[in-house]
């Protein structure tokens, strides 16, 4: 499966922005999806994850309340919805595929990976 994300872009603290990952393959709903996050000089760190099957979600600590994940296996898709973003949001967004995943955290589960999306949040 091969995986693009889009939706970035310059936003003011405070405000939203709608992230997709889009998938090519047929297989598109065995897999689960995360969205992960990488910051200058810092390791890649999980933000949210849906599962292939039950579609459980989980989120880090850090977004919870503010971002939702959500998924559209017709279209291939899986969006991350972020409200209230903070400076400390911003970073280049990756999206990762993990075949028959329950929506790990660790960035080691997962096999397939988009070309990451920036996201600059200023204060």
């Amino acid at each position: 499966v091969q995986l693009q994300a889009s939706g970035g872009g310059l936003v003011q603290a405070g405000g939203s922005l709608r992230l997709s990952c889009v998938a090519s393959g047929h297989t598109f709903s065995r897999y689960a999806v995360g969205w992960f996050r990488q910051a200058p000089g810092k390791e890649r760190e999980f933000v949210a994850a849906i599962g292939w099957r039950l579609r459980s979600t989980t989120y880090a600590d850090s977004v919870k309340g503010r971002f939702t994940i959500s998924r559209d296996n017709a279209r291939k898709t899986v969006a991350l919805q972020m409200h209230s973003l903070k400076p400390e949001d911003a970073a280049v967004y990756y999206c990762g595929a993990d075949a028959y995943g329950m929506g790990e955290s660790s960035p080691s589960e997962y096999d397939y990976w988009g070309q990451g999306t920036q996201v600059t949040v200023s204060s």
